[in-house]
């Protein structure tokens, strides 16, 4: 495809998306009715502003989703601290919480707007950001040809390309040079992502480490972890944390066989989407185990099998109940879950051998002694045995992965140091308005 074939592709959707913006309200209607749409701020969607635009020079900051969102916490908290107005968009219920809990009213907090020209367009004429950052791999081709037009700087922080992302733009490469030369910056994730970047047209391209190495360990309510430790006692546990569908099972088939082994063995089980915890939970008690949910306020007592993390933001109180952590979406899925938080929380880590998205994390760790990748469930089973038997094989790989995680920081001055050409001049503008102001 040509050059000029790519960029009548990329107007065609334009025009295709401005024709499905009347389509839109059912969608979002229907994100709604499943709990994936905060039902009173759904204007937010279609680029209807809730809040007004504070004068002076403004950031829009973009993040995705939970994990998106906790990582550029600490670069947004670095921002803010010079002064610069920041509208920073989300695009699940989830992370919106996230932003409450951790940033509170430091940050205007929007829904990211569809990704359709009077969606996109409405947002842009209300807030006329200064600078849009855009965390990760959200590539929103309306977005970036909107703010292109405008000559708002784009710079994407914490970028990644995970392999099924990378052969789709390269089977279409004119139309990612169209879309990636409208970026005036890639900050990187790791080498491998930046020569992706680059081999897509993207320039100038810089590689900073993963933002997510940089944030501190999720936090936990003191009082509920000791109550919690106060009910499991001195049993043995192991985790299965941020799993998908069929490895929450498998973690109960395993628990069924190592109980054997391994008298009064509690298995916590944290499912990724927690609106899967009362499915799961009969079909755990189907099986013959006694279940446990955290959402239900449900006390361990010492017949309990399976402990159900199914809540949202308390991922931090579960690992701190384990020594020993299995991370989904490994095994029965592709493309992994981050191994960072349970590292750095003194976590022994496994996982399956689909772990693509996070492969420069768990490459770290692995080489290390901090994490062991397993084939299938009975090697699984194999290893949790391992490590529940072998006291001084688990404390070396708890240890190993701290020390990886500690080494592995420095994202996050790496990312300011890339920002600081496009932040430095906004930081002098919003000095001289409020020396005006006075």
């Amino acid at each position: 495809m040509s050059a000029r074939w790519a960029r009548a592709a990329l107007s065609a959707y334009r025009l295709g998306g401005a024709a499905a913006y009347p389509l839109a309200g059912p969608y979002v209607r229907w994100r709604a009715s499943k709990g994936k749409e905060d039902r009173e701020r759904s204007r937010e969607r279609y680029g209807v502003a809730s809040r007004p635009r504070p004068e002076g020079p403004l950031i829009w900051v973009h993040a995705a989703s939970v994990g998106e969102t906790i990582a550029i916490v600490p670069l947004v908290e670095n921002i803010l601290a010079f002064g610069v107005n920041i509208v920073l968009t989300t695009g699940t219920v989830t992370s919106a919480k996230v932003v409450q809990e951790r940033l509170g009213e430091g940050v205007i907090h929007q829904y990211v707007p569809l990704d359709l020209k009077p969606a996109i367009s409405r947002f842009l004429n209300h807030w006329q950001p200064d600078l849009a950052i855009i965390a990760e791999s959200e590539i929103w081709p309306m977005t970036i040809l909107e703010l292109g037009a405008r000559h708002v700087p784009q710079v994407l922080v914490n970028g990644r390309l995970s392999d099924r992302s990378f052969s789709a733009w390269k089977m279409r490469p004119n139309i990612a040079e169209a879309l990636f030369e409208n970026l005036a910056h890639v900050v990187a994730q790791s080498e491998a992502d930046g020569e992706r970047f680059r081999a897509l047209g993207a320039r100038p391209v810089s590689v900073s480490g993963n933002l997510k190495v940089d944030t501190p360990p999720p936090p936990v309510d003191e009082r509920a972890l000791q109550s919690l430790k106060r009910q499991i006692g001195e049993r043995p546990t192991w985790g299965a944390v941020s799993t998908h569908e069929g490895e929450e099972i498998m973690a109960a088939e395993i628990h069924a066989t190592l109980r054997k082994r391994h008298s009064g063995l509690l298995t916590i089980i944290v499912p990724r989407h927690p609106d899967r915890g009362e499915a799961l939970a009969e079909q755990m008690s189907s099986m013959g185990l006694n279940v446990v949910c955290r959402s239900k306020g449900e006390r361990i007592t010492a017949d309990t099998d399976i402990f159900l993390g199914d809540t949202i933001g308390e991922m931090g109180l579960f690992l701190r109940l384990t020594e020993i952590a299995f991370v989904g979406r490994s095994l029965t899925l592709q493309g992994g879950q981050n191994p960072l938080e349970p590292a750095m929380l003194e976590t022994a880590v496994l996982a399956g051998r689909n772990v693509q998205n996070f492969r420069e994390a768990y490459q770290r760790l692995i080489e290390a002694g901090g994490a062991k990748l397993v084939r299938d469930r009975n090697m699984l089973a194999g290893a949790v045995n391992f490590l529940l038997s072998n006291e001084a094989a688990r404390y070396d790989m708890m240890a190993a992965g701290t020390t990886t995680v500690e080494q592995m920081r420095g994202a996050l001055a790496h990312t300011l140091k890339s920002l600081e050409p496009y932040i430095q001049p906004l930081i002098v503008k919003s000095r001289l308005k409020g020396a005006g102001d006075r």
